[in-house]
């Protein structure tokens, strides 16, 4: 699997992991309320799976890029320095947030 597939898989799994907490946060910051707000908590048991997930796909694109050695072709794009170093900041880039994203149920509390 590559470092793109792992940080899209990632992402998608930290955002349906997120979804139970991170929906009725947005929709109350928008100003949008109800009582049928609080059904959007069907996806809280599965909450741990999708958080596994995350954490999995985020750790195999971190093995891909610092931890496997980068075997290419002269010709091929891998082998120039600054790509490597721009896939690097993609990945730091796209990791910070969905890890804040996965700690918003614990941050919530503050904003509720």
């Amino acid at each position: 699997m590559n470092t793109k597939t792992s940080l899209i898989a990632g992402a998608l799994a930290t955002v349906i992991a997120s979804l139970c907490c991170v929906g009725p946060l947005v929709l109350l910051a928008l100003g949008i309320g109800g009582a049928w707000v609080s059904n959007l908590t069907a996806l809280e048991p599965y909450r741990p799976v999708f958080i596994g997930m995350t954490l999995l796909f985020l750790g195999l694109a971190f093995r891909q890029l610092y931890r496997v050695p980068q075997v290419c072709d002269s010709a091929m794009p891998c082998a120039d320095a600054d790509a490597l170093k721009r896939r690097r900041l993609v990945f730091w880039l796209v990791s910070v947030p969905l890890l804040a994203l996965l700690a918003v149920p614990w941050l919530a509390p503050w904003f509720y």
